[in-house]
């Protein structure tokens, strides 16, 4: 178990170290077993912060993101937390004003993440496989930049369906209603 937790804290330092070393614009810690954002890559990263523009965590085993990392990582455009446990985001991110994608599938949101609505330059958010009923309609319908909305999966309330579609002007992306079945 050791060993095999010590080839994952190397994985995740080679992988930074690429990040730094070579100064890309994205940092992937997909698949890396993460249960928290390791505080030692803020440290290991301070000088390329501002030049990240696309983070993967997605497949760990987060279950919140911090406002800290939100506001280390402020110039975002791209950010993939699928496949973790999240059920909610911190409100700091409503200061990653230049966000356009946030994958946020296969987690526990039971509430659609309100701060979402209020990043002007979101195109595109996935909230695929969680269990998310209700949705702020209204508020997404001002959202100018959203071109598409995942909710695939979502066991959305049949009211929501019904407001949604003649109020937003995005492509929107639901499950089929199951019929209801005649008792």
């Amino acid at each position: 178990m050791q060993k095999r937790m010590g080839e994952a804290v190397a994985r995740v330092a080679r992988k930074v170290n690429d990040t730094v070393e070579n100064k890309t614009d994205s940092l992937d810690l997909a698949n890396c077993k993460l249960m928290t954002f390791p505080v030692g890559i803020y440290k290991a990263m301070r000088s390329v912060t501002e030049g990240i523009h696309r983070i993967s965590l997605a497949n760990n085993e987060l279950k919140s993101i911090t406002s800290r990392f939100i506001t280390t990582f402020s110039q975002l455009r791209e950010l993939n937390l699928a496949g973790n446990y999240l059920h909610r985001l911190p409100e700091e991110v409503t200061s990653l004003l230049h966000l356009q994608t946030i994958n946020l599938s296969r987690n526990r949101f039971r509430h659609f993440p309100e701060p979402l609505a209020d990043i002007t330059t979101l195109e595109t958010i996935d909230l695929e496989e969680n269990e998310i009923t209700e949705v702020p309609v209204e508020k997404l319908a001002t959202m100018a930049s959203l071109q598409s909305l995942n909710l695939r999966a979502n066991p959305v309330s049949p009211e929501v369906r019904l407001l949604v579609r003649p109020l937003v002007p995005f492509d929107l992306l639901l499950s089929p209603e199951k019929p209801i079945s005649e008792a």
